[in-house]
């Protein structure tokens, strides 16, 4: 007899249907799962076995055949189980699947209860708009499951909770729809950061416009805790981008079980010793890296010339397309990667080149090899390069608080409403991700404006690339004056937060 039981599969962060069809024959006792079944797949066969029979059914005697379609995918995980066990159970005879289009999703224990999945949203919303109209999940999973809209969820714990319910010997309870608590999460204030004004006025640019920014000072100058109080001055997600952004931390299994959504800017910052893999994503089934989980947030990378030179470079496409491809033999997978990159690094190996302290003991030659780790076309795709020098005493000891996050976030706010409305109906978003024809349009230089830029062009050594991204946070810095035109003041100050680390290399 030949069962169908519906179920999904996963691609990088998108869900898919998969059909897991059974067959059971006379013959010699066999159990074969074909359809490009990753080990973790195979290995269901002996929980499958374990569950029925602990959960007080007969397993079949007789020559069992699975086919995983489409069977020219790739079949990875453990969400698997729960409908290779209906399979069987169905075409047994000892349960009927229901006549509206279900699906069934989820990992077993030998006893028969079922264990949570990781990517259940990106599968619930793939479900949805497949035309599924129902859903059994672990019942650990349906909180989140039902953050896919429309689509009916059923938390199941057991076997015989779930055969109970498809003989219509009990109730099935279907999940409420979960309205999570979408408030801010409390996150460092910049109210606590002691001077560094040019630090804070960069800062406010960078989330104004969705810039990448280089912090360079002295140990204990304050990087670290700026970069760390950025996320609490950037604009608050959509709807939208909090479910992209949940579904990539749901794939990596992330997501606190009493909240099972991301509902702040994420903020990664991976230690100076992580692999190119690590960093962009990879593996023999692909899994999203740094550059992914930090989509729509910060990405930091602290003491950057530590950092290998080629787990550096992986970025470099990545800052531009804000996506990543990911190809293995047998499977190709994209991941978002449309992050704000904040770095921070010391003038020099010691840490205290140019201190007026004068306690620098690194040779000129050592402090260019320092800088040369850093290859130029990564630096040109920073658009903000900030010096932050070491407090004196007078600083430290002010006890007014500075100006807070929440009056910063104000003024950041205004100028992305700006961005949205200039840039309605396209594809980009603020001012960052301008491409060649909304620079065209929307930063056009007047002479003055033109004059200056050439100056600093010839001055400073500047590409095309590092050109445009002048452009844009010059756009940036009118947008937060609520300047129509871009003016020399903000082509000067636009072009000062790229002086910085181009004159010490």
């Amino acid at each position: 007899m030949i069962s169908r039981v519906e179920s999904l599969g996963l691609n990088g962060i998108e869900g898919y249907p998969v059909l897991v069809e059974c067959f059971i024959s006379n013959g010699l006792p066999s159990f074969d799962i074909v359809g490009l079944p990753d080990v973790a797949v195979k290995e269901s066969r002996e929980r499958v076995r374990a569950a029925i029979k602990t959960s007080g059914f007969k397993f079949p005697v007789g020559r069992i055949t699975l086919n995983l379609a489409p069977a020219d995918t790739k079949k990875s995980g453990t969400i698997y189980d729960l409908p290779i066990l209906l399979g069987i159970l169905a075409a047994s005879g000892i349960c009927r699947l229901p006549k509206e289009k279900t699906a069934f999703l989820g990992e077993l224990s030998l006893e028969g209860k079922l264990r949570p999945v990781r990517g259940i949203l990106s599968m619930a919303i793939a479900a949805q708009r497949a035309g599924f109209t129902q859903m059994f999940v672990p019942v650990e999973n349906a909180r989140e499951a039902t953050l896919a809209g429309s689509i009916k969820v059923v938390g199941v714990t057991d076997v015989p909770q779930l055969i109970a319910a498809l003989r219509g010997e009990a109730t099935m309870f279907y999940e409420p729809t979960w309205i999570p608590d979408l408030s801010d999460r409390a996150l460092p204030d910049f109210a606590d950061v002691k001077g560094q004004m040019l630090a804070k006025r960069a800062l406010e640019i960078a989330a104004a416009g969705s810039h990448n920014i280089l912090l360079v000072g002295p140990p204990g100058s304050g990087k670290s805790m700026l970069a760390k109080r950025l996320p609490s001055i950037m604009p608050d997600m959509t709807t939208e981008e909090t479910l992209e952004v949940t579904q990539i931390h749901s794939i990596m299994g992330l997501l606190p079980p009493e909240a099972p959504i991301i509902n702040c800017r994420p903020f990664r910052s991976p230690h100076h010793t992580v692999s190119s893999v690590g960093l962009s994503g990879g593996g023999t089934i692909p899994k999203p890296g740094e550059i992914s989980l930090a989509h729509k947030g910060v990405l930091f990378l602290d003491e950057l010339p530590e950092f290998k030179k080629e787990t550096l470079e992986v970025m470099r496409q990545p800052l531009e397309d804000g996506i990543v491809t990911i190809t293995r033999a047998s499977s190709t997978a994209s991941f978002p990667s449309r992050f704000q990159l904040v770095c921070a690094m010391n003038p020099c190996r010691c840490g205290w080149y140019g201190h007026p302290s004068g306690r620098c003991i690194c040779t000129e030659q050592s402090v260019r090899n320092y800088h040369s780790k850093i290859s130029g076309p990564l630096l040109d795709r920073i658009d903000l390069i900030i010096e932050v020098p070491s407090l004196d005493f007078c600083e430290l000891r002010m006890d007014t608080p500075g100006e807070s996050s929440a009056q910063i976030k104000q003024r950041v706010e205004a100028a992305r409403a700006l961005q949205r409305e200039r840039f309605a109906g396209g594809t980009c978003s603020c001012n960052a991700y301008m491409q060649t024809a909304e620079l065209r349009e929307f930063c056009e230089l007047s002479e003055d404006c033109a004059e200056l830029m050439r100056a600093a062009f010839d001055t400073l050594g500047m590409t095309a690339r590092s050109y445009d991204r002048v452009r844009k946070v010059a756009r940036t810095i009118a947008d937060l004056e609520g300047s129509v035109e871009i003016q020399p003041q903000h082509i000067a100050e636009a072009v000062q937060y790229r002086s910085y680390q181009l004159s010490q290399r």
